[in-house]
């Protein structure tokens, strides 16, 4: 299983500040954006991770997360020239991803809580379970109108309707962004008209497999927080949120080095390396702590 995180996109709605770096570059609380997505992929004990960006904001990645060699990952890097739609990743990244299973997520979608349902959906994908060859995700909303909704079989999960921000929504589940297709994506992602804005539409692509019937629901159970951060408030909001988290309970959320270090991506030793890598701080003294554990 490969892991994608498309973070390109002009981030208008933040303007001024995306002016100045990338919106998956700001801060959600004390760490950058970029964080929360690839904490998720390390958790779903995904390695080999390729991030999609603007030729400007590359470089930074770059110079932020490296080759991922010090959290026991491979971190690779594409440039998407142009904002082209989502499903545009899957040709991008076609030699990336080679013809195996991917999970993809928006690098501005934040998830926080039990992240079992992730994992079913990840094995089951991989063991080619019931003969499914594409995952979405299903988050119960208030309005879904807002949304990508997908209406599906409450028993088999099997997905009967895709919709793009109804008028008459037929079920209250919104797709967040996070997907997963099997080797067949980019071939399908070529396939895919242009959309009436020029756009390569995720739905289309995700319709692709709806068609065939292969493409399940998994449903995030309670609990379970989505954020976007694609606004100044929804992203002074998801700083609050973590905020109280991590001040509350003495732990840190999204913390790269601990998820490696926990999930024996890489050793004790590596794990003191990357400490003195780190300027005093109360990130490396949260990092210092955690070898107490060990």
């Amino acid at each position: 299983m490969k892991g994608i995180i498309l973070a390109g996109g002009a981030g208008s709605r933040l303007y001024p500040i995306t002016q100045i770096i990338t919106k998956q570059l700001q801060p959600i609380y004390d760490k950058p954006m970029i964080y929360y997505p690839l904490s998720l992929l390390m958790m779903m004990d995904i390695r080999e991770i390729l991030i999609i960006s603007t030729p400007h904001d590359i470089p930074h990645f770059k110079n932020l997360l490296g080759t991922g060699n010090n959290l026991g990952i491979n971190i690779s890097y594409e440039i998407q020239q142009e904002p082209k739609g989502i499903a545009q990743a899957y040709i991008i990244g076609e030699q990336f991803i080679n013809h195996d299973h991917s999970m993809m997520i928006l690098g501005d979608n934040l998830f926080h809580g039990d992240f079992n349902n992730f994992r079913v959906a990840v094995n089951n994908q991989i063991n080619n379970k019931q003969n499914i060859k594409a995952h979405v995700f299903a988050y119960p909303v208030t309005d879904p109108q807002r949304y990508g909704v997908v209406e599906f079989d409450k028993q088999s999960g099997k997905v009967l309707s895709i919709e793009e921000k109804p008028t008459n929504p037929k079920s209250n589940f919104a797709i967040p962004g996070l997907y997963i297709f099997d080797g067949t994506s980019c071939k399908r992602a070529k396939e895919i008209t242009p959309s009436q804005r020029g756009e390569l539409e995720i739905t289309d692509l995700i319709k692709s497999y709806l068609n065939e019937g292969t493409l399940k629901a998994e449903v995030i159970n309670r609990g379970m927080a989505w954020l976007d951060t694609g606004t100044p408030q929804s992203l002074l909001e998801a700083s609050s949120y973590i905020a109280v988290l991590e001040q509350r309970q003495g732990l840190k959320v999204a913390c790269l080095e601990e998820i490696a270090l926990r999930n024996q991506f890489i050793t004790i030793e590596q794990h003191q390396k990357n400490i003195a890598q780190i300027p005093t701080s109360y990130y490396k003294e949260y990092l210092m702590n955690i070898l107490k554990e060990f």
